[in-house]
């Protein structure tokens, strides 16, 4: 295969637009609900909004927010809102990240340098967290240099509060929980974690990076959502993205931090260089404010109805689900789940099969390993497609049990 070259020739934009266009044509079709992550769509309405509000603002850097005031000011009101959504105290302060890797990224930053500020001698920190944890905390724990201590699940596939606990040591800075769990859709007892914090003077920090921006307008509908966020005193930093459960467009996230001071951890500065002091937040320089604007527009397009809509939809959409896949001998849901997403199990069933299955019809839908089963992460698109969803697993389900499904290749690559 020939290396592509920068062209010679200029094309004009019509061709290239019916390039990219066919480009497209073997995509994953998240328009129709043939998806289970990657894609949060809600409607063509909030998506033209999006589009619209994002090329506003495309050239605008979030790096220089005194040469934008328009942008600063668009994020200060967006890390506001989240703010109130999260139950921050008076004083939180937040970061708009670009996504939920880098917003624990910058939790577990702020988590090492106030340890080293508070806990001085400790060479190579660690975290506790449950098996459970998104992978993004071990990331960030590779690069800043110190060590995540995975600790086993209960029997409800939530956080063991009793054996983190048994897991600090002297070396333990922070605990990690989850709101939900990625793979599960359970919130962990953030509650009992944020005693345990503050008993032990550790750094809690709540991924709440798929459910904390739709989670409220859950409980808002009446449906019982454990507490998760920062009216638990022992919390430090909960991480939400605005990309994910909060419609916006990628790439958008957010940390807070219970106070000022805290997130100062987060921050790097460096003044040895000829162009004076660099300070800054987020990992990333330059940042895109086109991202920051189409997450101001989303928050004040749908407003508290809108959001409402959508979490009623999304939990519609998994009681529909969940009723018509526990119909399929012998499945059921792994635990309990809180808001949206949930996962399924059957004894004897292969899921990669049962994935390749789905891959097979033009669906896109992960696989859990502990323990085994299928991802489902149920968004408003899912709402008008649920039976035939419901079929296509039923027959990936009888394709692995008879060992005529193909195996699923990885979906993280």
């Amino acid at each position: 295969m020939t290396a592509a070259r920068l062209p010679q020739v200029a094309t004009p934009w019509p061709a290239l637009r019916e390039q990219m266009e066919a480009m497209r044509e073997h995509d994953l079709d998240w328009r129709r609900g043939r998806h289970g992550a990657y894609v949060w769509y809600a409607n063509e309405d909030l998506e033209d909004v999006l589009r619209e509000a994002f090329g506003m603002f495309m050239a605008e850097n979030g790096l220089g927010l005194r040469s934008f005031p328009s942008i600063n000011r668009m994020e200060t009101e967006v890390l506001e809102i989240v703010q109130g959504l999260v139950s921050a105290p008076d004083g939180a302060a937040g970061i708009f990240s670009s996504g939920g890797t880098e917003s624990i990224f910058l939790a577990m930053l702020a988590a090492r340098e106030w340890s080293r500020a508070t806990k001085p001698g400790i060479e190579k920190p660690v975290i506790v967290a449950p098996y459970s944890g998104h992978p993004a905390v071990s990331k960030a724990a590779h690069i800043l240099g110190m060590e995540v201590v995975r600790v086993p699940v209960g029997p409800d596939h939530r956080a063991d509060v009793a054996a983190m606990e048994a897991a600090i040591t002297d070396r333990t800075i922070a605990l990690y929980s989850s709101a939900p769990t990625y793979s599960l859709g359970l919130i962990d007892p953030v509650p009992a974690l944020s005693d345990l914090a503050l008993k032990h003077d550790l750094w809690l920090h709540v991924d709440a990076c798929v459910g904390g921006m739709l989670a409220p307008a859950v409980r808002r509908l009446g449906f019982e959502v454990p507490s998760y966020d920062m009216a638990n005193p022992g919390v430090s930093s909960i991480s939400a993205d605005l990309h994910k459960s909060g419609f916006a467009a990628k790439p958008a996230s957010t940390v807070t931090f219970r106070t000022r001071e805290l997130r100062e951890f987060a921050r790097y500065r460096m003044a040895d260089w000829p162009s004076g002091t660099y300070s800054a937040y987020t990992f990333s320089g330059s940042r895109p404010g086109g991202a920051i604007a189409a997450a101001w527009a989303a928050l004040h397009y749908l407003g508290e109805p809108g959001y409402d809509a959508l979490a009623a939809s999304s939990m519609r959409t998994r009681d529909a689900m969940i009723a018509g896949l526990t119909a399929i001998p012998g499945v059921h849901v792994h635990g309990n789940p809180d808001l949206w997403a949930f996962a399924i199990g059957a004894d004897g069933v292969d899921f990669s099969r049962v994935a390749g299955s789905l891959v097979a019809e033009g669906w896109v839908f992960g696989v859990t390993v502990s323990p085994p089963g299928l991802h489902v992460m149920p968004t408003p698109v899912h709402e008008a497609i649920v039976d035939e969803f419901v079929a296509a697993v039923t027959r990936g389900i009888e394709g692995a049990r008879n060992e005529t499904a193909p195996v699923a290749a990885p979906r993280y690559n």
